[in-house]
């Protein structure tokens, strides 16, 4: 943090605080001359009126971050959640669907988080259009798996993409594609807020273009900004008069974030005085999710609770598998009125992130952030369902992308599910190394996927590649030295193998 940023977070004594409050005004002021100036540079009138809205919301952001002080939580007052404020999915799954399931999937909306791109694995545009499987993207299996519940049930969910600055054309040319599909879908845009100069406080913007010396000047501030964008765009209004209840909110890339029918079930069925209006979908902490957001106890709410919340001296309680089992898989069930209700009051209370970034020139900036779940305290009886694992299924790296284009899963109208051939239900660890990173050279590297049904654990690191009809099993590490290559060959089958040094396999 700058020198300027401490000085608000510093203990105030009374010459102290006035001149902290004197401080943070001029910051204020200083922040809105620059704001309005940028708008001056707006291309239209319809552009500088969503950019105007924007800005309202990051303002609020940009307030309170001036006056908070210190960690956001008081760790003595954490508390573990009380045993009925987390179900688990079992006990909800045993009351049974109704007999018109109809009625319920056309109380509920589908929206997909479609804000980020592709670059961490090597992609340009969208993330969600990357292929996963049998060359079906992300969005692909979105379409057609809300295609199949349409109509399968005679009903009539529709699909909402919040899309970002960042996303939104390559998207929209795309969705042409899905015209006779049998889903209605709509698109808006997370709001443009502008990253924050480290030292000065102040816009890096010089004007509203997304391009050459502004491209790096604008950022999407967190799936958190899904409220206020939502109710901006007048989609929720809309919604809510067609008669829709319920959204279902979930990564795009997470593949096991299927509509689920006994969850919906028992959202609606509720009597209307103790309608629970915000459902956290948490599962079983693994070591792979230690640093993974979970739900505690607090002020008598039940709250997300980030790492990045954590003070230092417990960050290692916080990552305990003991203390806190379970970790929010960010699949969440709202309601739309009391979003509504939340917005127009303006009680949706959300914590601030402070991320902060080198941009390329070497200018360091922060942009402020919220997170969508960590606004359940907020809405009347939240409630965490604990889920299997197989409904968190993220595709973050070309490592979980081979798992799920692997025979592990079997797919069914764009739904995967794990093969009733594998043994164990439990998927198996795999870390590609550098050179598997970017999808192209991932392609490049797999002449076909290996077959993993037994696999429990795959490490690869160095200049590798795999030949057709490879099938591995139980642990296999295979690591190529520097300035070597390992070539797999055709039909091998490795099972608790340690491959190492240089093995190159020529044909003859």
């Amino acid at each position: 943090m700058s020198f300027v940023a401490d000085l608000y977070r510093s203990s105030p004594n009374a010459g102290m605080a006035e001149f902290q409050e004197k401080l943070r005004l001029q910051h204020e002021n200083s922040m809105h001359t620059e704001l309005e100036k940028l708008l001056t540079t707006a291309k239209t009138p319809e552009a500088e009126q969503i950019s105007r809205k924007d800005f309202e919301g990051f303002k609020k952001l940009f307030h309170r971050f001036l006056q908070e002080k210190g960690p956001s939580v008081d760790w003595a007052k954490i508390q573990r959640p009380p045993e009925d404020s987390i179900q688990p999915y079992e006990k909800i799954k045993l009351k049974g669907l109704p007999a018109d399931v109809a009625s319920s999937l056309n109380k509920l909306a589908v929206v997909k988080l479609n804000g980020g791109l592709g670059t961490s694995m090597g992609c340009k545009g969208p993330k969600s259009l990357i292929s996963v499987r049998n060359e079906n993207t992300f969005l692909d299996l979105t379409v057609q798996q809300i295609e199949h519940l349409n109509k399968s049930y005679n009903a009539d969910v529709p699909l909402v993409l919040m899309n970002s600055f960042n996303t939104d054309e390559d998207t929209k040319k795309i969705l042409q594609k899905y015209s006779h599909h049998r889903v209605k879908i709509h698109t808006f845009n997370q709001s443009r807020y502008p990253r924050i100069n480290k030292e000065s406080l102040l816009p890096v913007a010089t004007n509203m273009s997304l391009k050459g010396e502004n491209e790096e000047a604008w950022y999407p501030p967190g799936h958190g900004d899904i409220y206020a964008s939502f109710y901006n765009s007048g989609l929720l209004d809309k919604l809510i008069a067609e008669g829709k209840e319920y959204i279902f909110v979930s990564n795009i890339d997470n593949l096991g974030a299927t509509v689920d029918l006994h969850i919906l079930n028992h959202l609606v069925s509720q009597a209307s005085g103790k309608r629970c209006e915000f459902v956290m979908e948490v599962t079983d902490k693994t070591r792979a999710d230690v640093k993974g957001g979970t739900l505690t106890q607090y002020d008598g709410k039940l709250r997300l609770l980030e790492i990045a919340q954590v003070p230092k001296a417990h960050v290692d309680e916080f990552k305990s598998v003991t203390k806190f089992k379970i970790f929010n898989t960010n699949n969440l069930w709202i309601s739309l009125p009391a979003i509504k209700r939340l917005h127009e009051k303006n009680a949706m209370d959300m914590e601030i992130i402070v991320n902060p970034k080198t941009l390329d020139g070497g200018l360091n900036v922060i942009q402020l952030e919220t997170a969508v779940g960590s606004a359940m305290k907020s809405f009347e009886n939240a409630l965490g369902i604990n889920v299997p694992r197989s409904r968190f299924l993220p595709v973050k790296t070309t490592s979980d992308l081979l798992l799920v284009m692997s025979n592990l899963y079997s797919m069914d109208a764009g739904s995967l599910t794990m093969s009733p051939k594998r043994e164990f239900p439990s998927t198996p660890h795999v870390k590609l190394g550098s050179s598997f990173t970017k999808v192209r050279d991932y392609l490049k590297r797999f002449e076909s996927i290996p077959d993993m049904l037994e696999l429990d654990h795959l490490t690869v690191s160095g200049d590798v590649t795999f030949g057709k009809q490879v099938a591995l099993k139980g642990t296999v590490i295979i690591i190529a030295n520097h300035g070597d290559r390992i070539d797999i060959p055709a039909g091998a089958m490795l099972e608790n193998k340690i491959v190492s040094g240089n093995l190159r396999i020529l044909d003859h």
